[in-house]
């Protein structure tokens, strides 16, 4: 059976069981920080393919974030201040995010991101479930077209999915190694896949090499895709031109 995209005003969701997402956010605040840590002077004035940002300020935006995820208070006054500067909301926050924290060194980002990703992992873990479902009040523009997100597809997936994704566009800026295995980044990328194949509704095969990879198989007859999985996912995150269903996004 081939899957259907959801219709537009159809709130996303969490596909992960809640355990196994809470577990994904932990070990992604721990891998962040250790590559943090694993980066030499040199590494963070380097570009990344994040138009506009070096590798300082990725990890300054997710510094930011996690502060936001650990922190109610914190979170509203983020979100105020994104407010006040209009525009798209998320560009918005990111923005705010790295300028108030233009003044920290490199060593002092390291540090707070080690405190603070615990407390982040913690602050989701603690979301209530009546919190979780309900929706987020700004619609989310995916693909050219917005759609409604519910806080815990935000809480679950996407607080995982954006330290996740900018690790390997750091490591590719910086030439680092990249920790990759299947129990951690393997579960990650099979819920990307999963929901690549609801959103573009069409039969195909994938095979994804490399330790997080795998293969998958919906319907029959659509094209046969073998990539890399660091290609993969730069393309359906929008980072690398692509073409097919592999120009269907996916968000990070």
């Amino acid at each position: 059976m081939i899957m259907t995209t959801p219709a537009a005003a159809t709130p996303w969701t969490s596909a992960l069981e809640r355990a196994t997402a809470m577990r994904l956010a932990a070990t992604e605040y721990q891998r962040f920080a250790e590559l943090l840590r694993s980066l030499q002077a040199g590494d963070w004035s380097k570009p990344t393919n994040c138009s506009g940002w070096d590798v300082r300020a990725m990890a300054a935006h997710l510094l930011g974030m996690a502060e936001m995820a650990a922190s109610i208070r914190e979170q509203r006054r983020q979100m105020r201040m994104a407010g006040r500067r209009g525009g798209l909301f998320i560009d918005a926050l990111t923005a705010v995010q790295v300028e108030e924290r233009a003044g920290l060194t490199p060593a002092e980002i390291v540090r707070h991101y080690e405190a603070i990703g615990p407390k982040a992992a913690t602050g989701r873990r603690r979301t209530p479930g009546f919190i979780r479902r309900r929706r987020l009040p700004q619609p989310q523009a995916v693909d050219g077209r917005d759609e409604v997100w519910t806080i815990g597809y935000l809480v679950d997936v996407i607080l995982t999915r954006d330290p996740w994704m900018h690790r390997f566009d750091i490591a590719e800026a910086t030439g680092v190694p990249h920790v990759l295995d299947a129990d951690h980044d393997g579960v990650i990328v099979d819920d990307l896949v999963n929901e690549w194949a609801r959103r573009h509704g069409r039969p195909f095969t994938l095979r994804l090499s490399g330790p997080a990879g795998g293969s998958w198989t919906v319907g029959r007859d659509g094209p046969n895709l073998e990539l890399d999985v660091a290609i993969f996912c730069r393309m359906i995150s929008g980072r690398q031109p692509a073409e097919g269903l592999l120009n269907t996004g996916v968000p990070f």
